[in-house]
């Protein structure tokens, strides 16, 4: 069951996949219209899933759930990544890679491997100062508070 993302408790669970390249505004509005019509049918053995999504920077996909309504299970999460796998194949892009980062150069988003962004961490190229996004946040209060930070402040520091 969809309901807006402003409207689910603090608590609830999240999933952030991030693309390889940023979407246009018209692949934006398809992709939210896909998301809207997946969680209207999301359930967990059989039970609506009190469900939302909000799309950032036209980059990144974040699914919450309220878990205090019903959880969701191992299969209805499998549901949920064979849904990110069709929009995967429908844009040619990745958005499960997890060796990936993406950080702010200015006001614009910059996508680099995990490899990459060690090394330019090493050059000085990013500074711990650097702003990531920290897509290991698991609520939306973590979400709100600790997704773009500067790198000291996520896992993203230990490069520092």
């Amino acid at each position: 069951m969809y309901i807006p993302f402003d409207n689910l408790p603090e608590e609830s669970r999240i999933w952030i996949y991030q693309s390889n390249r940023k979407f246009s505004d018209a692949e934006i509005a398809d992709i939210e219209s896909d998301l809207k019509n997946f969680i209207e049918d999301w359930v967990a053995h059989g039970t609506s899933l009190e469900a939302s999504f909000i799309t950032k920077y036209n980059r990144f996909i974040i699914i919450a759930v309220n878990q205090e309504v019903q959880q969701a299970t191992g299969c209805s999460i499998d549901k949920s990544v064979e849904f990110i796998q069709s929009l995967e194949q429908k844009y040619k892009v990745d958005l499960l890679d997890k060796m990936n980062v993406t950080y702010k150069q200015g006001e614009f988003l910059t996508h680099k491997s995990l490899i990459d962004f060690k090394r330019m961490a090493k050059e000085k190229a990013v500074s711990p100062n650097t702003i990531v996004f920290n897509n290991l946040v698991n609520t939306i209060e973590e979400w709100k508070e600790s997704w773009e930070v500067p790198a000291e402040d996520s896992w993203h520091s230990r490069f520092f």
